[in-house]
């Protein structure tokens, strides 16, 4: 896509995000998402068929208009199962299989099937919580996006010295919803004592490339939280009066609204560095640069709404929450910086 169809497609999400999201209501369903918004995201704008090539039924765009939309939903912290679907495509995308391809993609193009990337253990990210033995799975895989409403599961499963992807039906693991500090993001964990599962790659599958674009499409999801959680602070403090003026003529709060500015722009550099890179360290100080963002800016964000930021009733605590959450997810900052080879 070129600067004015992105330009077209941002502008899409963020005018339906505000006409359509309520994030307190879809938190409530038990789902916890708003269906009908993702069915029209998905049926008029086309979110999930981003990054599908269009054999699939997709409309082949690249991981710069995926970026987009997830920055969108970023600002509103709207929920929805597009960061799970998106690593989906991928992971599938790398498995070389056009059989698999053609079979799972068009419906997740579509929205009308959910896909989740069974992938974490106990201990993170840095290797499978799963191994497969044959055509069983074995383990647990922890932390996973959607992972007991999706439809289909996804296991990226140790195989000797290598690791695979292997589908599962959802409908015969056990799996289980844990909440987290982040209301807004669906976490499962799901357990495979000894699963049949169908093995998708052909040989080896690229799991440090999964990994590394889930953490750049995070980053752009990060971006907007930050983005818009400054956005919030900086107009509140225009209209919040002390001693005869408004609060954000005070010089003090200026350096720090300027701090926090300088914060976000770092982070939407970062983000977009790693998406024109395909380079595991650019993706790992995205995710570093716009964890520790969003981290500053919420916490920003409440100090200076003061006292009315710490009520259930206003947002700042559930932008602050994805963001500390987010810092956490596919990671931690120290994870994700040992992760990676300085010298490549």
């Amino acid at each position: 896509m070129g600067n004015e169809e992105i330009r077209a497609l941002r502008d899409s999400v963020r005018g339906l995000l505000s006409k359509r999201s309520n994030v307190r209501a879809a938190i409530e369903t038990p789902l916890g998402y708003d269906d009908k918004l993702w069915s029209t995201l998905c049926e008029q704008i086309g979110v999930a068929a981003l990054a599908v090539p269009e054999e699939y039924g997709g409309f082949g765009a690249g991981l710069a208009e995926v970026a987009v939309v997830l920055e969108e939903l970023g600002r509103t912290l709207t929920p929805s199962p597009m960061l799970g679907s998106v690593l989906c495509t991928y992971a599938l995308l790398a498995t070389g299989n056009p059989e698999a391809c053609a079979r799972l993609l068009p419906s997740i193009a579509d929205g009308s099937r959910i896909a989740a990337l069974a992938w974490a253990g106990e201990q993170g990210w840095s290797s499978p919580g799963c191994s497969a033995a044959g055509t069983k799975i074995h383990g647990s895989a922890c932390y996973v996006l959607d992972g007991d409403i999706a439809d289909v599961l996804l296991v990226p499963a140790r195989t000797g010295d290598e690791v695979g992807l292997f589908e599962v039906a959802a409908s015969g693991v056990s799996r289980r919803h844990t909440p987290g500090m982040d209301l807004t993001r669906r976490l499962a964990v799901a357990d495979f004592p000894g699963v049949s599962a169908v093995r998708l790659d052909r040989g080896g599958f690229p799991l440090r490339r999964v990994h590394d674009l889930a953490l750049v499409a995070l980053s752009a999801e990060q971006v907007g939280v930050a983005a818009r959680a400054l956005e919030l602070t900086v107009d509140y403090t225009k209209q919040r009066r002390q001693f005869g003026r408004p609060i954000g003529s005070f010089q003090a709060l200026k350096h720090r609204m300027a701090d926090a500015f300088v914060r976000v722009e770092a982070a939407r550099s970062a983000s977009h560095a790693a998406l024109r890179s395909e380079s595991s360290l650019d993706a790992a100080v995205a995710k570093v640069v716009c964890s520790e963002a969003a981290e500053f800016v919420t916490a920003e964000m409440i100090q200076l709404h003061g006292g009315i930021a710490i009520t259930w009733e206003h947002d700042a605590h559930l932008y602050f929450k994805r963001a500390h959450g987010s810092a956490q997810l596919f990671g931690s900052v120290s994870e994700t910086m040992a992760g990676v080879d300085w010298l490549s």
